[in-house]
């Protein structure tokens, strides 16, 4: 099952409602003190944010464990990360893991790129090599959209610490957010079959190939991208001047400044277009 290849052994699991959901109400399904700190990374998909704000939680970033553990409440880490692509090795993972536990605060990561690795393969903070013989502490976000190009389905799974699993879902089941029978059997089908998971990650890839060269040959550099679904790119100028100069060229990307002010120099480029977008993305950026 490829879910559990990178997984390893997983003592809970329940379904969600897709894996932005979870996202955002995870601080609330946990019941997380108003008032606390949510730490997420530097430069983060912003559902991070929101979660902790409709709980009322602050926000601070940060890439590296502070020394001060004071009013935190949860860590996000997202490894392959969304925007960049950057994925975190066994030694930060396992920093953040044992910071976690030492401070008795969940660690929470979002892996729904662990799947598509490029240049290293992304390691899931459940993994035995990460988190030991057990899951204290610790929960994982999978989702379908990515790997099976299911997004429409809202497929997602929660597991890792059996104790905070059961938090989240005593709260899930009163507020009605239950996958319906349906779509948990697409699920089911969906993490049975690799084959579907291995050929879209070649039809990636290839995409990946094309505009990754394009991009450096029209004098861009890209940073991280060693995995998941865009590029982070750059011309040392600052994102929004890069974003007139794309799409003067007919190609829209996202400005790294919407993850966060350490984005404000790179965009984020996507591999979810068509091979025929792609190839025109190529065609004008050889101009």
């Amino acid at each position: 099952m490829t879910v559990a290849d990178p997984l390893g052994a997983v003592p809970s699991v329940i379904p969600t409602v897709g894996s932005k959901e979870l996202v955002a109400l995870l601080p609330t399904l946990l019941g997380l003190p108003a008032g606390g700190t949510v730490l997420i990374p530097s430069v983060a998909y912003p559902t991070y944010e929101v979660g902790a704000v409709v709980a009322g939680l602050a926000v601070q970033r940060t890439d590296v464990p502070p020394d001060d553990a004071d009013g935190v409440v949860l860590v996000w880490l997202n490894s392959p990360g969304n925007p960049h692509g950057r994925v975190l090795a066994d030694d930060e993972l396992r920093a953040w893991v044992e910071w976690g536990r030492a401070h008795g605060v969940p660690v929470a990561a979002d892996e729904c790129y662990v799947t598509l690795g490029w240049d290293v393969q992304p390691r899931s903070i459940l993994h035995p090599a990460v988190a030991g013989d057990d899951h204290t502490g610790l929960l994982a976000v999978h989702s379908l959209s990515k790997q099976s190009s299911a997004a429409g389905y809202r497929g997602g799974l929660l597991s890792g610490d059996p104790a905070l699993v059961r938090r989240a879902w005593e709260v899930r089941r009163h507020l009605g957010l239950l996958v319906p029978t349906p779509v948990q059997a697409a699920i089911a089908a969906a993490l049975d079959d690799d084959a579907h998971v291995d050929a879209q990650r070649e039809r990636y890839g290839a995409r990946r190939d094309r505009l990754a060269a394009a991009v450096r040959a029209a004098g861009l550099r890209i940073d991280h991208s060693e995995a998941g679904l865009y590029l982070w790119v750059t011309r040392d100028e600052d994102c929004w001047a890069t974003i007139d100069w794309l799409a003067g060229l007919g190609i829209v990307a996202a400005p790294g400044s919407f993850y966060g002010p350490a984005g404000s120099r790179h965009v984020r480029m996507a591999l979810t277009a068509t091979d025929e977008r792609i190839d025109a993305a190529v065609e004008r950026l050889a101009h």
